[in-house]
């Protein structure tokens, strides 16, 4: 193909320069094709994982990785953080190696909370690193924002088939976001409610939820107030990324079980300290949860926590399920390590 560019002679250089620009750019994107295609790294996009990851098997996965991990077998330090304070956000590494299983990986992530005011960014973005162990070789990249929300959400789901009472009736959910979408779909899917109660900062996103969930759960309720959707629930579900108290212990019914999900930083509480000395404390990690989880550090008197669910599930750690209780997750790279592989075994000889 030949192009003929009629000009005068500066804008001729500078069109060349935007030609070559471009042609160089074209020249990166086809070397890393090659690179890519040459190293076998596969790309794993969202939609992929949405095609081949499905609750049914993610939940009794997530159920053994955090049994596997309480018993030390899968091997994990504390999320590491990098704080970017200029823009209020905070950049995070999370990897982990199954020992069992014989899987790696290594999950990064940037926490920006004021995305989405200021810009049409999203507050929470994550990326999966799989790799092979037996030679430290890259063997995929995972988009995993999805991933996040239904790992997160399969933990729940599992730690409230442990805590929760057995006739729980009415499950109340503050938030309307992703992590909603996602705690519906998972508590649905462990339990028969008769009613679902939502509460949320933002009427018209409540309101919206509501909608969108009653299409196949016909008792949906939006609360005009937390206190309405917390006093009348048997399970709640706390995924509204709130760095104040949104749950206050005067308003929990006897036998409640609380899934503290949204507050995930040191200095973010979505509980009151009454509201937490309250309740029997279990969490995902222990040691992650007395250096990330705001609502255990800040809580006065100090709260003890009772145990990790992984200790709950096989016994070690036994649970009245008449008392009130509170799940506080944190997430772990475990569950990440059992979303990833579900992931990549299932897609099997596509990759």
């Amino acid at each position: 193909m030949c192009v003929t560019i009629v000009t005068s002679s500066s804008e001729y250089v500078f069109l060349s320069f935007q030609l070559l620009y471009i042609i160089d750019s074209f020249a990166d994107i086809l070397n890393f094709c090659t690179l890519n295609k040459m190293s076998g790294i596969k790309i794993i996009t969202t939609s992929t994982v949405r095609k081949v990851l499905k609750y049914e098997e993610l939940i009794p996965a997530i159920e053994r990785c955090l049994v596997k991990y309480s018993l030390g077998k899968i091997q994990q330090p504390v999320r590491s953080t990098v704080e970017v304070e200029k823009h209020e956000g905070c950049l995070m590494t999370m990897p982990a190696y199954d020992t069992v299983d014989d899987v790696a990986l290594l999950k990064v992530i940037s926490l920006y909370p004021k995305n989405g005011t200021t810009n049409t960014a999203p507050k929470h973005q994550s990326t999966i690193l799989y790799f092979l162990p037996s030679t430290g070789i890259l063997a995929a990249i995972i988009e995993a924002h999805l991933i996040t929300y239904m790992r997160t959400a399969a933990a729940t789901a599992v730690a409230t088939k442990y805590l929760a009472p057995d006739n729980a009736k009415v499950l109340a959910i503050f938030g309307a976001g992703g992590q909603a979408r996602s705690h519906f779909q998972t508590m649905n899917k462990i339990h028969k409610y008769e009613e679902i109660l939502v509460w949320n900062h933002t009427t018209e996103n409540g309101e919206k939820f509501c909608k969108e969930i009653s299409k196949t759960f016909k008792n949906v309720r939006f609360c005009s107030n937390a206190k309405e959707a917390a006093s009348n629930a048997d399970v709640i579900v706390l995924v509204v990324s709130s760095q104040t108290p949104v749950l206050k212990g005067e308003w929990l019914k006897e036998g409640v079980h609380v899934n503290s999900v949204g507050a995930c930083r040191p200095t973010w509480r979505e509980m009151d300290d009454e509201c937490m000395n309250q309740c029997e404390l279990y969490v995902d990690s222990r040691e992650g949860a007395l250096k990330e989880s705001g609502d255990i550090i800040m809580c006065q008197p100090k709260k003890l926590i009772n145990g990790e669910i992984g200790e709950v599930i096989d016994g070690r750690c036994k649970v009245d399920r008449n008392k009130k209780t509170i799940f506080k997750s944190l997430g772990i790279a475990a569950e990440d390590l059992a979303a990833g592989h579900l992931v990549w075994k299932n897609l099997g000889s596509e990759i």
